[in-house]
């Protein structure tokens, strides 16, 4: 081995050559050397040589001066590595250097060669990129010109669908394409323009002739209904609302008629064009006069309550018959009395047998004829009740008064006296007048309790509550007893001659009502909570100003 190693060293012009190996602490030892020229140079293997081989380079060179070395793996796994110098003249060294220098400048070219193709492609880049977006700018600019008239076709379109019929497209009107598209759609919005206003004057003109008839039906004291073929409510003013639902509010539209008012109904059944139609309304019965006309899309109903008009008639006929009867009446009842007795002082004397039964047959003539007297003075007052005479008096001091006179005459029954809330007693009447009134109601309820206390039960208390509550235009007066109750024709309380008492002429409620009417106001029943009637006279503060705003 050690020839031919020799041989191939010479052989090959080596100065010296050693064979390499690793030992475990990662040192180089010699193992070998061939040194033809015995230099006796040290082999300097640096580590970074050394990892490079190991790294798996095949071959490290390095030169210096005059001299050339190489350094090579045999085996890798066992750590055994090959090293060859060589010396050179100063020709070779002098080629050998610029090969190295040619070979450095070709490593800088080519690494300046790569540095100026990087930029070169960059710089295409850059400048292909900005010719791409000047290219898609220079296409949207030219698409935006061309698409420019058809999107402010769009935008007035827009705003035509948005109600502004004013819009005109402004630009090309040529003769292309666009230019008649724009024509065509400027004379659409010009036509529709006039229409619009057009129809907006005719619905204005029908708004104010709806409203101007809805005030004409709203201000009418009859009720109107408007109905169609199937009897369903098109329309119902304030007044027929009031009159059948008892409330105002939105007209119930869609409503069965027949579920309003039956009667009204059936009329438009039987074809009748107008009659007299019953309705109770509140425990009250009502009298309405009602009309049927036919209309395009079906009916159109009006009626009015006449319920006050007849009992006005009936009230004027009795109280002519009143006048009329007291005027009889009263004239033979003074020489009726004064004959009678005339006679009791004449012969009484002279009548020794059966003197108490002439005695009992006198004084009963004129116990009736006295009888007769109040009648006929009651008569008198329903006739010809007095103009009231208003003067500002305190309220419940005339109440506190009429109930003081009932307490005193009716000291079985428990009165009692209160006010709702903070009350001005103050208010303009007729100070006679508005103590008949209270006394006449007050005396009912005393009447009602006594009825009620002969069949009641051993622990029935008489009481009758009175009780006063004002606001700024009206002062009320309730009377609530726990008597018998309102009786079966209650809404005929009030008329004349009507009594549930067998010996009442049925004038005293009458003539309340009436003096309530004359200080403008009303008298309203109503059923009280556990058994008896509630009645509540209803005073204007002011009849005088009331009676002038009605005229």
């Amino acid at each position: 081995f050690a020839e031919g190693y020799s041989y191939q060293v010479v052989g090959r012009k080596l100065n010296q050559s050693a064979i390499l190996q690793k030992g475990k602490d990662g040192q180089l030892r010699t193992a070998a050397i061939v040194d033809p020229n015995e230099d006796n140079e040290s082999q300097k293997i640096s580590k970074d040589t050394l990892a490079k081989v190991d790294g798996g380079q095949p071959v490290a060179v390095w030169a210096s001066a005059n001299r050339i070395e190489a350094f090579t793996a045999i085996d890798r796994g066992a750590g055994v590595y090959l090293y060859a110098a060589r010396s050179s003249d100063s020709l070779a060294l002098s080629q050998w250097e610029r090969a190295q220098s040619v070979r450095r400048a070709y490593d800088v070219l080519t690494s300046r060669a790569r540095t100026l193709q990087l930029r070169f492609n960059l710089a295409l880049f850059f400048v292909s990129l900005a010719l791409v977006w000047f290219a898609i700018w220079f296409a949207l600019r030219l698409a935006d010109r061309q698409v420019k008239p058809l999107t402010e076709l769009v935008s007035a379109a827009h705003k035509v669908g948005a109600g502004n019929f004013d819009v005109r497209v402004e630009g090309r009107e040529g003769a292309d394409e666009i230019g008649l598209l724009n024509r065509a759609f400027n004379q659409m919005t010009a036509q529709i323009d006039q229409q619009t206003k057009a129809l907006v004057l005719a619905n204005r003109q029908l708004d104010e002739r709806r409203a101007f008839t809805e005030a004409v039906l709203e201000s009418v004291t009859a009720g109107i209904i408007s109905v169609d073929r199937r009897g369903r409510v098109l329309l119902m003013n304030s007044s027929a609302q009031e009159l059948l639902l008892g409330r105002i509010g939105p007209a119930p539209v869609g409503l069965v008629l027949g579920e309003v008012s039956p009667q009204l109904a059936s009329m438009i059944e039987a074809g009748i064009s107008g009659g007299i139609v019953h309705y109770r309304k509140d425990g009250e019965m009502l009298t309405l006069a009602a009309k049927i006309a036919p209309a395009t899309t079906g009916h159109v109903i009006t009626f009015e309550d006449i319920t006050r008009q007849l009992i006005d008639q009936r009230q004027a006929a009795w109280s002519d018959v009143a006048r009329r009867i007291a005027h009889e009446i009263k004239n033979p009842l003074t020489p009726i009395q004064l004959a009678t007795e005339r006679l009791n002082r004449r012969y009484r004397r002279q009548i020794e047998q059966d003197g108490e039964l002439f005695d009992e047959l006198t004084s009963t003539i004129i116990r009736q004829v006295g009888d007769l007297r109040k009648m006929v003075d009651e008569f008198s007052s329903f006739a010809r009740l007095p103009k009231p005479v208003f003067r500002q008096e305190d309220a419940v001091d005339l109440v506190r008064q009429a109930m003081f006179l009932q307490e005193v005459a009716k000291p079985h029954i428990q009165f009692h006296f209160a006010t709702a809330g903070e009350v001005v007693p103050q208010i303009a009447c007729d100070r006679h007048q508005f103590g008949q009134a209270m006394t006449n109601v007050l005396k009912n309820a005393t009447e009602a309790v006594e009825a009620r206390a002969k069949d009641a039960e051993p622990d029935y208390r008489a009481r009758i509550v009175v009780t006063v509550s004002a606001d700024a235009q009206r002062l009320s007066v309730s009377i609530a007893d726990n008597g018998i109750g309102l009786p079966e024709n209650s809404e005929r309380i009030v008329e004349p001659y009507v009594t549930t008492r067998e010996k009442g002429t049925g004038l005293g409620l009458a003539i309340v009502n009436k003096i309530v009417e004359e200080h403008g106001g009303e008298m309203l029943f109503a059923a009280n909570d556990g058994g008896g009637t509630v009645v509540t006279l209803v005073f204007a503060r002011d009849p005088g100003a009331e009676s002038e705003a009605a005229e």
